[in-house]
């Protein structure tokens, strides 16, 4: 043993009674004797002893069963009764008999006629194998309740796991988990970007820490904050943070741990989470993806026969500003789909404010970089700066993947550090996926998207309003065989002629598609799907028409889900159609032009497209001359209604922040 170190005691564990159970199972099974006797009559048994063939009989007085031995030389006479194969284990017959039976006179007779070196050996007994009888009968029900206990023990780790012993009889416990004031490290100085919601949060810290502060003014602490923002932005790690700065308890639990597939479980775990709460005062609560048990009401009814997920919710509600003061229990709760929660939760008194933890600006971007960077190594030369500006539109977790596929990306390549191509690579990899340059495209394939794509980069470099370009390339990633790589602005509002040059820059691949091959192909399906989502925003959303005049349709409240009918006549919805329609006919024939205007200079850089396969900015500079700027001026109306700055007309889009970032063409898929 090694010195120091304590004898490990024996444990016993339930894995012991399988292994025994397996071993009494194998040892029924071999344990049969091993000897396959042939039953025969009495008769037959006393001929078999007349003739001096009998070596030894065993009676067995309690089941009226005897079992022959035929002496060895003689076996050859009674291989026919085996099928050929003489047997070498006893007994070699059986024979039964009824209770009338004496065994002891039936023998003596026997061995009495016989000559001596004839005679056999007589064994008379009882069968006295109770255990083995006794297990044969007890298996089976032995078996059903192992499985029985088996289950319970599942049951145990996944229902009722959480709320301590008791496995099923303790399913209604709160499965949250507890995180004691010193156990929680994370502070704000943990969390980078989010400047604004920090600020909000730092509130409640100060209300936990110096509650008498605002109560020795009559003011009550806040009963809850709802922080709303995209996935991946960090609204986790901001509520435990809160929780770590506060120096409380923190107990953590999702929101679909709430609803099981039995009635009233969810209601009770919602108690039971605020008993422990009040218990542990103050402390902070925080329900990571409450729209699982938030969902608002009314959208549940006529879809749904179980009512188990409102119980739970309307228990919620009782809880957070019911009939019981929580003083001291602070609910912070998450969620991505705001929008969808019932009203009765968001009302003052149960969430008193919404903290928005949106995209991360780029200073924000910065510093979450620094944070995440921390333990890489990195090329002496690194400018996190120019990685931030590179990765508009990423959360908190796209950067965190970002540098982990740098660090995997520079291990692969065997370098002792990691540079700026790494990181590049890591962000085409995780937007457009794993480069695939065996895919087989033919030759009149290959020339049609690298067309294509130029047409894109052409359209977006000659527009000042659309995304400033920053690569191009036909190497196919993922489903797309060709993709354009933007760097757009982040701006908070956009234009008429922004959403213009944005629209002209995505038919830009299909309209240089026309001119080139005479005919489109498949391949600008996903720019057609964007470009009339755009077109349609603009015409029902933002009131961009001048037909359908100032009018919106959007419903921000989502109360009109499940409506069937739309909120505008069918005169209305032609009319929305015709508006759209003309839209998407002035952006081909803007775009077209434009092509057609520098159509020498787009061949040759689709021709440098085709030989490099992936062509940057300062390839566009050179072959089209500097990029001209947005500009912030006059705008100016034409006789068809479409706006014109500087000669040049004006996009845009409803891009999801996704989108933006991607800022590429998934459309060569056919």
């Amino acid at each position: 043993m090694h010195p120091g170190r304590r004898p490990q005691k024996f444990r016993f564990s339930f894995s012991w009674i399988y292994i025994i159970l397996i071993f009494c199972i194998i040892w029924m099974f071999f344990n049969q004797g091993g000897a396959n006797p042939q039953k025969i009559e009495w008769d037959d048994v006393k001929t078999m002893v007349q003739a001096g063939d009998v070596k030894e009989i065993v009676f067995v007085r309690n089941d009226f069963e005897g079992r022959v031995t035929i002496r060895p030389d003689r076996l050859e006479k009674y291989a026919d009764k085996f099928g050929g194969n003489v047997p070498q284990k006893s007994p070699h017959f059986i024979f039964l008999v009824s209770g009338s039976f004496n065994a002891e006179e039936m023998f003596g007779q026997l061995n009495d006629a016989l000559p001596e070196a004839d005679r056999f050996k007589v064994v008379i007994e009882n069968n006295n194998k109770v255990w083995g009888s006794m297990l044969e009968w007890l298996l089976f029900p032995l078996l059903l309740i192992l499985m029985w206990v088996f289950m319970f023990r599942g049951m145990n780790r996944t229902v009722g796991g959480g709320g301590g012993a008791g496995g099923i009889f303790n399913v209604g416990k709160s499965t949250g988990k507890l995180a004691e004031k010193d156990s929680i490290k994370v502070t704000f100085k943990d969390v980078a970007g989010l400047d604004g919601a920090k600020e909000e949060v730092m509130e409640i810290v100060d209300f936990l820490k110096n509650p008498q502060k605002y109560t020795a003014l009559g003011g009550k602490i806040p009963k809850g904050a709802l922080l709303v923002g995209p996935p991946g932005t960090g609204k986790t790690l901001l509520a435990k943070a809160v929780a770590g700065e506060a120096n409380v308890p923190f107990f953590s639990i999702s929101g679909s741990d709430f609803v099981e597939m039995f009635v009233g479980v969810g209601a009770s775990r919602v108690r039971d989470l605020f008993r422990q709460a009040k218990e542990k005062a103050p402390c902070i609560v925080f329900i990571d993806e409450i729209d699982a048990v938030g969902r608002a009401r009314s959208k549940n009814v006529g879809f749904s026969s179980n009512d188990e997920r409102e119980n739970t919710l309307n228990q919620l509600l009782t809880e957070m500003d019911g009939f019981d003061s929580n003083s001291g229990v602070i609910i912070l709760a998450a969620t991505n789909r705001a929008d969808i929660l019932d009203k009765a939760l968001l009302r003052a008194g149960r969430f008193d404010r919404q903290i928005h933890v949106d995209l991360p600006d780029l200073n924000e971007r910065t510093a979450i970089f620094k944070v995440h960077l921390k333990g890489l190594k990195l090329a002496p030369d690194f400018d996190v700066e120019f990685l931030a500006k590179h990765t508009p539109g990423f959360s908190g977790a796209d950067i965190a993947n970002v540098c982990n596929e740098a660090a995997l990306t520079a291990a692969r390549r065997n370098k002792v550090n990691i540079d700026k191509q790494d990181f590049l690579d890591a962000v085409d990899r995780i937007i457009g996926g794993l480069e695939r340059k065996n895919k087989i495209i033919t030759p009149a394939e290959k020339k049609s998207i690298a067309y294509h794509e130029a047409g894109h980069a052409t359209v977006s470099w000659l527009l000042p309003n659309a995304n400033p370009l920053f690569k191009v390339t036909i190497v196919p990633r993922g489903q797309a065989l060709g993709a354009a790589w933007y760097l757009p602005e982040e701006r908070q509002l956009e234009t008429k002629e922004q959403m213009f040059d944005q629209m002209c820059s995505l038919i830009g691949g299909r309209t240089a598609e026309e001119i080139i091959n005479g005919q489109p192909s498949t391949g600008a399906l996903n720019d057609l799907e964007r470009l009339t989502k755009m077109a349609y925003a603009m015409v029902v959303y933002y009131g961009m028409s001048d037909k359908i005049g100032s009018v919106s349709y959007f419903d921000s409240t989502g109360s009109r889900g499940y409506e069937i009918g739309k909120p505008y006549s069918e005169k209305t919805a032609e009319l929305i159609d015709s508006e759209v329609k003309a839209l998407v006919e002035r952006i081909h024939e803007k775009t077209r032009e434009i092509l057609l205007a520098n159509k020498p200079k787009f061949i040759e850089l689709a021709e440098l497209l085709l030989e490099k396969e992936v062509i940057f900015a300062e390839d566009m500079e050179r072959i089209f001359g500097p990029r001209t700027a947005a500009a912030d001026g006059a705008v100016e109306e034409n006789e068809d209604g479409a706006s014109h700055e500087a000669g040049a007309s004006g996009v845009a889009g409803e891009d999801t922040p996704s989108e933006v970032a991607e800022g590429k063409d998934e459309g060569q898929e056919g």
